[in-house]
């Protein structure tokens, strides 16, 4: 069994050790070491990476109590090396985990959530929690509360204390949840109000953290998700957030203070320019029918066709058609294209005897389209090609 030398100081980051076995692991080596203290992958908590005599640690895993570190090159049995671990790393992982304990400490006394999953990514940390009454999200107001608290217990500095506790005092700490092994239990206390069996890696003291920032609650299978940044990250954070909120203000000719209602004052704007957008094209579009009437392909039988391709939405496509057909003697397939796709929109006067939506179906469906309508009006969509094979149909008669 390893000696994991992180579980006596977590701020170890250089040790000697001797090679005990090695053992080939595709194009890597796995090590095993009678010490060690690089913490291997457990509790939600990656791995710590580093080097190993002249190789790089890019796994770390336990099994049975032997921590196996595999290596990019293999090292000789019974020789001693020199570890050293990526202290930036370790240390980043020992702020999330201990801001996991504070966050879940104040979610079971506010609220009686249970923590039962813990996940450290590269960017976000994420715990899972049971609460009382099922609820998968609480208020912006709770929110903040929580928030508030575990980052006041950072900034008094509360104590980090770890060890592990003789079976008789085990009995009777305070535990926020109970252990999930019976045998070297392992407990993390983070000053008087959060004590929890946990065997990561974390700072002698809260104010090591620097600062917690939650930043989503969500639904996540039945429970609830609790994503957050803990030290350097939800500093790097805050950086990105304060930059991109001053050159927001910026190019809004505001101040951070007033941003939102700039934004808002400038939603309302351009809702109202979009709408006097819409009101124009359609006017302008609208405008044109006669034209086209006036320019339609006259068929066989002394109907009118017009067939085009126009820069419209579907409402607008539909009120131009109508427009139209409101003149005898018309049949108007109109199209807005967009790239090689396009939506259709049939549709001919109340004197003309054609089936729109027979039309439709029948050009749309060999060309992978789809449609279909009233005898009168119909509507669909498929490529570019539709329109072309619709005008052929009716030149057919």
């Amino acid at each position: 069994m390893t000696e994991r030398l992180y579980y006596d100081n977590a701020y170890l980051t250089e040790f000697d050790a001797q090679v005990i076995a090695c053992r080939p692991n595709g194009e890597y080596f796995d090590v095993l070491l009678d010490r060690s203290a690089f913490y291997p992958t457990s509790g939600g908590q990656p791995f710590d990476t580093g080097m190993l005599g002249g190789a790089c640690v890019v796994d770390v895993n336990v099994t049975d109590g032997d921590v196996w570190h595999t290596v990019t090159q293999p090292l000789q049995v019974g020789e001693r090396v020199h570890g050293a671990i990526d202290w930036e790393r370790r240390f980043d992982h020992m702020q999330q985990h201990a801001g996991d304990h504070m966050i879940a400490g104040a979610l079971h006394r506010m609220l009686g959530g249970v923590t039962i999953g813990l996940h450290i990514s590269s960017d976000v940390s994420t715990i899972d929690v049971a609460m009382p009454d099922g609820a998968t999200r609480i208020s912006n107001e709770m929110l903040r509360r929580i928030e508030l608290d575990v980052n006041e217990h950072i900034q008094r500095d509360v104590p980090v204390r770890c060890w592990f506790p003789s079976d008789e005092e085990l009995q009777v700490l305070p535990l926020r949840k109970k252990p999930t092994v019976s045998e070297h239990v392992r407990i993390v206390a983070i000053g008087d109000d959060e004590m929890v069996a946990c065997g990561g890696t974390h700072p002698s003291t809260a104010g090591q953290i620097g600062l917690v920032k939650i930043i989503s609650v969500t639904p996540a299978r039945g429970k609830m998700r609790v994503a957050f940044l803990a030290g350097k990250r939800a500093l790097m954070d805050y950086c990105q957030c304060h930059a991109a909120a001053h050159a927001a203000a910026e190019l809004v000719s505001s101040n951070v203070e007033n941003l939102t209602a700039s934004i808002e004052m400038l939603k309302e704007k351009l809702h109202a320019a979009e709408y006097e957008l819409v009101r124009y094209k359609k006017e302008q579009l609208l405008s044109q029918a006669q034209r086209m009437i006036d320019e339609a392909e006259i068929l066989a039988d002394g109907t009118k066709l017009i067939a085009c391709f126009v820069d419209a939405d579907g409402m607008l496509l539909r009120d131009l058609v109508s427009r139209l057909i409101e003149q005898p003697g018309v049949i108007a397939l109109m199209g807005a294209a967009n790239g090689d796709q396009a939506i259709y929109v049939f549709g001919r006067s109340a004197d003309v005897a054609a089936n729109m939506g027979a039309l439709l179906r029948d050009s749309a469906r060999p060309l992978g389209g789809k449609g279909g309508g009233r005898p009168d009006f119909a509507q669909g969509g498929g490529c570019r090609q539709i329109l072309e094979a619709a005008c052929g149909m009716l030149r057919e008669g």
